[in-house]
């Protein structure tokens, strides 16, 4: 039975370890491109399980 998905809510929890980034704008743009890489992710595991 085919199911549909009106939302999708995709939690990403950002380690940065012992690194200091002190430029606050250049560590938002990397947490962006990281969010982008995981839903990217996300996105295609759910076109294979739906070709399944």
């Amino acid at each position: 039975m085919p199911v549909e998905i009106k939302e999708l809510i995709v939690r990403i929890n950002v380690n940065e370890g012992n690194n200091i980034i002190n430029d606050v704008k250049n560590r938002n743009v990397d947490k962006k491109e990281i969010v982008d890489a995981c839903v990217e992710q996300v996105l295609h595991l759910l076109e294979r399980k739906k070709e399944r």
